[in-house]
């Protein structure tokens, strides 16, 4: 069986169409998916031939752009909220909106003993500053403000806590150590079963609102909506599932 086969053959599998001419699809995507959609959207292209462009940010930031005419095909967010106002608003293509993925909060350093589960570190506070990405436009920054609002450490650690831009950047911070530990996405740390070298803390889902990331189509066209039924096949939930997230049934 020739190669050209093979790619045939998985095209259809996968219930995508075959493309005459390739076509470039414009994804934005949330900082804490980049990774994957990158792995996604190389599979997707190699048994396609379309060339996926892939701009990521905090989501709250993305959805203003969009909002603003930016030539995107394609919004997967790290929330529920965006999505469903661009359908409310007219601007996504109706009944195109679907939940992607379930993210989860992680307490992270890249030293050894730094996070235990007691969270000790937090209680002496022996540390200059933890990470946190942008509450107003990150929905994982959200999430740390709720989860340390609900551990009553919020006040107090105000005057060591450094704001990333987007939950890439907050990670960044840590990973550089310019911050000694930080609220990352399990996506940022975990790969294929294991956590990065260092220590975590994996936040209990209860205190903090869910983590529903939803993709919507912006503009309608074929290849993209290929793209979007590609993320939702079962090859493409494997390697979701492979970074820590939860997909629904």
């Amino acid at each position: 069986m020739n190669k050209t086969f093979k790619v045939s053959l998985l095209i259809s599998a996968l219930g995508l169409s075959a493309p005459v001419l390739a076509d470039d699809i414009q994804v934005a995507v949330a900082a804490n998916f980049i990774d994957v959609m990158k792995q996604l959207g190389e599979s997707f292209g190699e048994q396609t031939g379309h060339n996926v462009a892939v701009s990521s940010g905090a989501t709250g930031k993305l959805y203003a752009q969009i909002k603003n005419g930016a030539p995107y095909d394609i919004f997967l967010a790290a929330d529920d909220a965006r999505p469903i106002l661009l359908d409310e608003e007219g601007v996504a293509i109706a009944d195109t909106r679907f939940t992607y993925a379930l993210g989860t909060l992680v307490l992270w350093s890249p030293q050894d003993a730094t996070v235990d589960s007691d969270l000790n570190v937090l209680k002496d506070q022996s540390f200059n500053h933890i990470s946190i990405a942008n509450p107003k436009t990150a929905p994982y920054g959200r999430a740390a403000q709720q989860t340390l609002t609900e551990l009553e450490f919020w006040d107090a650690l105000q005057p060591k806590m450094v704001r990333g831009e987007n939950i890439g950047q907050a990670y960044q911070y840590v990973y550089s150590e310019n911050a000694e530990l930080g609220f990352v996405a399990k996506s940022q740390v975990f790969k294929n079963g294991e956590y990065k070298s260092g220590s975590h803390w994996e936040v209990p889902s209860s205190m903090y609102d869910p983590i529903v990331q939803q993709a919507v189509l912006l503009k309608d066209n074929q290849a993209s909506r290929d793209l979007l039924d590609y993320i939702r096949s079962p090859e493409a939930v494997k390697v979701i599932e492979s970074y820590g997230y939860s997909v629904n049934p």
